[in-house]
């Protein structure tokens, strides 16, 4: 068996050695086996630079197009971030856990400050749904296999849901997917091939973030500021890439809480129409801030796509969504569906229909942003000694950690005395840094009890009191 030992010097000043060895395992796969071990093991942190293709190529006296093979395997675990004109980079948020939702279960009283829960015990009564649905004439049509689209009368509830966002449209517009995440699917997978870019917020939600990389596409970090993304940034990053889509939160942007300003929208959109991009608007959480800017895509109707979701404001289970496409992009979108679930169940969506068209929905929308209010009045009250943003009725906030924490060693801490919250290097996205912050769900806790309790573990750690004085559980 043959060794070759490569040292490379990279951004940190530090030594990387990758060990190459003849084995049935294909060059490439032991070079992004390689990074991969050297990044869990800590040998390789985020935002460390790795060398060129024909450097490292040059070191391992191995072609140049195993190298790129091998970046490539690399990048498509999530492990590396390339940017024309600034090299290859270990992405930021490399050895952090990035889905949203662990299969595992969570130990015996953690409190749950992480995943962004819609207030569950808020919904509408789902028996009392179901009796009077029973009730109404003919709903053995509703198990029939219909169109993937949805039914007519469905997608025009949808068309009055959209308008609950400022955005009017007609039935027409309105397809119905089985959520936001199923939305987005659809639209990446029947609109984008495999290594096609899509530019996106530096920090963005997760769930585009490890479906990108199932699909095989590419997310490319735009810079933001206190309004938002920004419009500059964005114009740079197309005219140096070919970028096909933009993914935006301009509602209450995730992680950041940002509410892009109407001024800031109309650039995006102008540059939209510029670069030919396909925009995909997901404001997810639009609904628990009260008044609505006109969305991105009712600046671009030809252009725009937009997923007014239901998950937030009720229903999570039921699993609907209402999407907003123009003409041109339908059809794609539609065999998409078709050929991941064939169709939304329209059973599900009868029953939020009926909600939305008695004015329930509404209802509960206000009740939830009631209850969230009460939730960051008390948030605002114990973390008043540290800087965050967030929406006075909204459901998380975006707290700033001072030194020497960073969102990754933050999120570690705090999981272990019993409280999950999520980490910057989470929503990071590529090369783009993160910022030593952590998002903390304020309706996550089932009770203001269990929330009062991890806000206050979160103050005691930030305030540097020792571990030991802590109760693990509940």
């Amino acid at each position: 068996m043959t060794l070759y030992v490569v040292n490379v010097n990279i951004v940190r000043m530090t030594i990387w050695t990758i060990s190459i060895q003849n084995s049935n395992i294909p060059l490439y796969k032991q070079l992004a086996n390689g990074i991969e071990q050297d990044i869990f093991s800590g040998k390789l942190q985020p935002g460390d630079k790795l060398p060129t293709h024909r450097d490292l190529a040059d070191s391992l006296a191995i072609h140049v197009t195993t190298v790129t093979r091998g970046y490539k395997e690399a990048e498509r675990r999530g492990l590396i971030a390339a940017t024309v004109g600034r090299g290859t980079y270990i992405s930021s948020d490399a050895g952090a856990n990035t889905p949203m939702v662990s299969h595992e279960p969570h130990a015996p009283g953690m409190i749950e400050l992480g995943l962004v829960n819609p207030l569950y015990y808020l919904d509408p009564n789902l028996g009392e749904g179901l009796k009077k649905l029973c009730r109404s004439r003919d709903i053995s049509r509703l198990m029939h296999y219909s169109d993937p689209s949805g039914l007519p009368e469905h997608r025009a509830i949808g068309a009055k849901w959209a308008n609950q966002f400022n955005l009017e449209v007609s039935a027409d517009s309105i397809m119905v997917c089985s959520g936001a995440q199923h939305a987005l699917t659809c639209i990446l997978s029947g609109l984008f091939l495999p290594g096609e870019r899509i530019a996106t917020d530096s920090l963005t939600y997760p769930g585009v973030k490890t479906l990108a990389s199932m699909l095989g596409l590419r997310l490319v970090p735009v810079e933001m500021d206190d309004s938002g993304m920004s419009a500059e940034s964005l114009d740079r990053i197309c005219r140096r890439e070919q970028i096909k889509g933009l993914y935006l939160m301009p509602g209450v942007q995730n992680p950041t809480t940002t509410t892009v300003s109407r001024s800031r929208r109309d650039d995006l959109a102008q540059l939209i129409r510029k670069h030919k991009l396909i925009s995909i608007e997901d404001d997810a959480y639009d609904l628990t801030r009260p008044g609505v800017t006109p969305p991105i895509a009712s600046l671009v109707p030809d252009r725009g796509i937009y997923i007014a979701g239901i998950s937030k404001a009720l229903a999570a289970g039921l699993r609907v969504a209402f999407m907003v496409i123009p003409k041109q992009y339908r059809r794609p979108v539609r065999e998409a569906i078709l050929n991941t679930t064939w169709m939304t169940p329209p059973l599900n969506v009868e029953i939020v229909s009926m909600w939305i068209k008695e004015g329930l929905a509404d209802n509960v929308i206000q009740l939830k942003r009631k209850e969230a209010g009460k939730r960051f009045s008390l948030a605002s009250e114990i973390l008043c000694d540290y800087n965050f943003t967030g929406i006075d009725t909204g459901f998380f906030i975006w707290l700033s950690l001072p030194p020497p924490w960073s969102g990754l060693k933050f999120e570690k801490r705090m999981r272990a005395l019993g409280v999950n919250v999520f980490g910057a290097e989470k929503f990071t996205v590529g090369d783009a840094p993160a910022p030593a912050a952590a998002r903390i769900s304020l309706t996550g806790a089932k009770s203001i009890e269990e929330l009062t309790i991890g806000l206050k573990m979160i103050q005691r750690v930030l305030d540097g009191e020792p571990q030991e004085d802590f109760p693990v559980t509940m």
